[in-house]
């Protein structure tokens, strides 16, 4: 939680007449309005689209749904408290299914390599596929990343306004002694030099760079964490992830929170410099002095909620993380033995990141990503068809610089092509397939050209850069990706837990202190 505001920025509690707003159905705005029902306090969640998730959504195809989104479940123990809180156990209302291969990765027919949950499964597979002294230098790796997670998870990712001076502070001189092994103001790529001299090891590993939307060349070298986070426990969700935002809704629903579909907000509305409640596309106006704003925090910047709002939280960078385009496919897959996360590398890793990043055009060189969702650590044959969400990374120019149809063409031929140099057979021909592009996304995620993460990561500021949940608008909070402590579904649900918590300490609900509530749930450290 933030230090305590001035009195002028103190909210009175709020008369039961005027409930809490939440703007964007995510998982950060589910999680925030489901902590707040908690607690008994009346919450709206107003969502334009249809359907409940955000960026967590499902495509059909052929009347099956695609999960066309987010696709790893990580940090297991961020669900377990949100559902602890709630009163409830993450057992009764979802079916996860810990996966003990974490990815399958292949850069030609003949090279491939399985990374697994179990560290040692993984050194003997890296010694099996680059000798015995790279796989000497992972297990120092992975001693190296979770140091890295235990001495950032409370200082950086629990804490509400996070701080360099603060952070250092914290860390006390273990966790200053961790920053200094890695390499403190070194980017990932420099970084990861240190332990791997296998060319397409150094590549896997800098791919965490694209979790929060970053280049590897970019990306600080804290970001190496990753690693420890996945080999703490990556799951397949019974349903889909989608399954995950189902579950935080009902879960929200019976106690009393009223959710509005199909209902875009047109603006926050201000009165005497703090919010007094939020105009509809409708014109219908819902009276409130405290909203949520669970959307990429560049839309209030732009004023897509009214110009009174564009100071809300300024951003000090304006580069803006990955898109994508993504094919959303029922397919037949052949030839490659798919297990549930499955990367494709290119040879020439730099080219792809100077390309989206510095030409703002699709990259030459792709790296695909395919989510089989009917996989899990076997591969099995699905003679019917299976669902696959394929995935290439693109610029966040979906508002302007737009790629032309025969650019994207252009990609999907050498993204597929590659898949087959792999060793995968996979026809969109006969294929039911639904594709998105940075354009789609931009119409999805007013205000952010299709980025998917926020704003880049890139550099070691750009780490304190991201806007806390507490906002220079009295009454007005931030949730989402776009937001501290970042992208990515664990640290999206984190925030609408820091949201709702910083709005209940300002209603003088519960106490105010320098960490995000959790109540229930630990990480593996």
């Amino acid at each position: 939680m933030p230090r305590a505001l001035g009195r002028e920025n103190d909210l009175t509690k709020l008369p039961k007449s005027k409930p809490i707003v939440v703007i964007g159905g995510g998982i950060g705005g589910l999680v925030s309005a489901l902590d707040l029902a908690s607690t008994g306090l009346e919450v709206i969640v107003l969502e334009k689209e249809q359907a409940l998730g955000g960026k967590i959504r499902q495509i059909q195809c052929a009347g099956k749904g695609v999960d066309s989104g987010p696709t790893v479940f990580t940090m297991r123990w961020v669900f377990d408290g949100i559902f602890q809180n709630a009163g409830c156990r993450l057992e009764d209302v979802l079916q996860i299914d810990q996966l003990k291969i974490l990815a399958r990765h292949a850069w030609s027919s003949t090279e491939r390599l399985d990374l697994f949950a179990n560290r040692e499964q993984s050194a003997q597979a890296i010694h099996e596929f680059s000798g015995a002294a790279e796989a000497n230098r992972f297990m120092d790796f992975c001693r190296q990343t979770s140091k890295l997670y235990r001495a950032l998870e409370k200082p950086y990712m629990l804490s509400a306004r996070p701080s360099m001076m603060g952070m250092m502070s914290d860390l006390g001189p273990v966790g200053s002694k961790t920053l200094y092994e890695i390499g403190l103001f070194n980017d990932l790529w420099k970084s990861l030099s240190r332990y791997f001299k296998d060319p397409r090891l150094h590549q896997l590993f800098a791919r965490y760079a694209t979790y929060c939307g970053s280049s590897p060349a970019q990306a600080p070298a804290t970001l190496m964490l990753i690693a420890d986070v996945e080999m703490q426990g990556v799951w397949a969700v019974k349903g889909g992830m989608i399954a995950i935002t189902q579950a935080i809704a009902k879960l929200a629903e019976s106690k009393g929170v009223q959710f509005m579909t199909g209902m875009n907000c047109a603006e926050i509305i201000q009165a005497q410099g703090k919010v007094s409640g939020v105009r509809l596309a409708n014109g219908e106006i819902i009276e409130t002095t405290a909203v949520i704003f669970n959307g990429d925090a560049m839309a209030l910047q732009m004023g897509l909620l009214g110009s009174a709002n564009q100071s809300a939280s300024p951003i000090n960078q304006n580069t803006r993380s990955l898109s994508a385009i993504t094919w959303s496919m029922l397919a037949k897959p052949k030839g490659f033995p798919l297990v549930r996360h499955n990367v494709f590398f290119n040879q020439d890793y730099a080219s792809e990141f100077n390309d989206i990043f510095y030409r703002k055009r699709l990259p030459q060189n792709p790296t695909v990503y395919i989510c089989a969702q009917d996989q899990t650590d076997t591969h099995l044959s699905h003679p019917d068809g299976e669902r696959l969400l394929c995935l290439v990374n693109a610029p966040a120019t979906g508002d302007r610089n737009q790629p032309s149809l025969s650019e994207i063409e252009s990609c999907q031929e050498k993204a597929f092509s590659l898949l087959h140099h792999c060793g995968l057979d996979l026809s969109l021909e006969d294929s039911i397939v639904t594709r998105t592009s940075p354009q789609d996304f931009h119409h999805l995620f007013p205000g952010t050209g299709g980025a998917l993460y926020g704003q880049a990561n890139h550099g070691w500021m750009d780490t304190f850069r991201r806007p806390a949940a507490q906002t220079s608008i009295p009454g007005l909070y931030l949730a989402g990706g776009s937001a501290h402590p970042g992208a990515g579904v664990p640290m999206a649900a984190l925030s609408g837990r820091m949201a709702a918590a910083t709005l209940m300490a300002h209603l003088g609900l519960i106490k105010r202190s320098g960490r995000v509530l959790i109540s229930g749930g630990t990480s593996m450290h």
